[in-house]
């Protein structure tokens, strides 16, 4: 059997990754892929084990915070190959620098909501409730 007629098929690697099709389409026009899906006979795109692992960690990159562009870029760098690692950290350690302060404005963000809820709480008189979990 050959990587193609093994590989996955487009509705295998959303399912995969939480991406829509439509959207694992729009990442490979973006140039988000390592490299672009081979195809069967009949054009259809076969995805890898590879694609999968670079795509959900890309989900995790755009879920963070980080741009479409700069996720292309450090696609770019990594399709590259070795040399171009130092750069690739700098993007990188930019984004967690990013990552942090945002985390430090949600954590002052729920600090507010909190006290709110614990003046309402005092005001209405009702026990303090846990935090909900999203559904």
């Amino acid at each position: 059997m050959t990587q193609v007629e093994a590989g996955l098929g487009i509705g295998e690697v959303a399912e995969r990754t939480g991406l829509s099709v439509h959207a694992l389409r729009f990442y490979e026009r973006e140039g988000i892929l390592l490299a672009a899906p081979a195809r069967r006979p009949g054009g259809r795109r076969v995805y890898t084990e590879g694609d999968v692992g670079w795509l959900n960690l890309c989900v995790v990159l755009r879920a963070s915070g980080m741009p479409l562009p700069v996720i292309r870029r450090y696609t770019e760098l990594a399709r590259s190959g070795a040399g171009n690692e130092p750069e690739r950290l700098a993007l990188l350690r930019e984004h967690e620098a990013r990552v942090v302060a945002q985390i430090a404005e949600l954590s002052r963000s729920l600090d507010l909501v909190r006290h709110k809820v614990a003046v309402y709480e005092d005001l209405i008189g009702h026990e303090p409730q846990p935090a909900r979990a999203p559904a």
